[in-house]
């Protein structure tokens, strides 16, 4: 693929996704896909790997989120295949981006990955990124009040190590998500742009529940 089809075929992977994700929840829409767009040509640049392959793969990540499709995990690797059947892009590069769109996302902690590529681990620490520090904590209430989920009840504790379709399941506080999944990314990076700057966003995370707890007990 010369540089002027890449550009051709990423921006008009731009507007496809901007299309579909219009009227997409507040934490998985169009602006998600750009910071994940983002964050992942940020560490490519210090990483070897194929930039379109990258590109493509972070603004087609969520285009078909399972969490808004009855938990099909194979509707978004469907969507981005048959988009990209529509562009001007090689079978390699097509079937790269698919298998990163069906093995990005965090499914619980016991999942098994059974795809890798340093591509995959480049989209994965752009999105995992978004879903800690300012933003993160931004986008779980904002999933919770859309899932009208109670922000904390000391009764419900956390449940670690959940399978994937007990994690799928889980209608548990917001509160607790911050315990089964994004505490949990820091110590998941892949890359050392990723782990550097999630060290930074998982402290605010910490200090945020440190807050957070100290308001509910009617502490100072």
């Amino acid at each position: 693929m010369t540089k002027i089809t890449s550009e051709i075929t990423i921006q008009n992977t731009i507007t496809y996704v901007k299309q579909a994700l219009a009227n997409a929840e507040g934490g998985h829409d169009w602006f998600h896909i750009e910071r994940v767009y983002k964050n992942a040509l940020l560490i490519a640049k210090t990483e070897r790997v194929d930039r379109t392959v990258v590109a493509l793969a972070a603004l087609l990540h969520d285009i078909a989120d399972s969490k808004f499709h009855e938990g099909d995990e194979a509707i978004g690797p469907k969507t981005a295949q048959r988009f990209l059947m529509t562009q001007d892009v090689s079978e390699a590069t097509r079937n790269h981006v698919v298998q990163i769109v069906a093995n990005v996302s965090f499914k619980g902690g016991n999942a098994q990955q059974t795809f890798y590529s340093k591509e995959l681990e480049v989209v994965q620490d752009a999105d995992r990124l978004d879903a800690i520090g300012a933003i993160g904590i931004a986008r779980t209430f904002n999933y919770g009040g859309f899932k009208d989920r109670k922000i904390y009840d000391p009764a419900i504790k956390p449940q670690l190590g959940m399978s994937p379709a007990e994690y799928k399941a889980s209608t548990a506080p917001t509160i607790n998500h911050f315990y089964e999944k994004l505490l949990l990314l820091k110590d998941k990076m892949n890359t050392e742009t990723g782990k550097k700057i999630a060290e930074k966003r998982h402290l605010f995370m910490e200090q945020f529940l440190a807050q957070f707890y100290a308001e509910w007990e009617g502490q100072k």
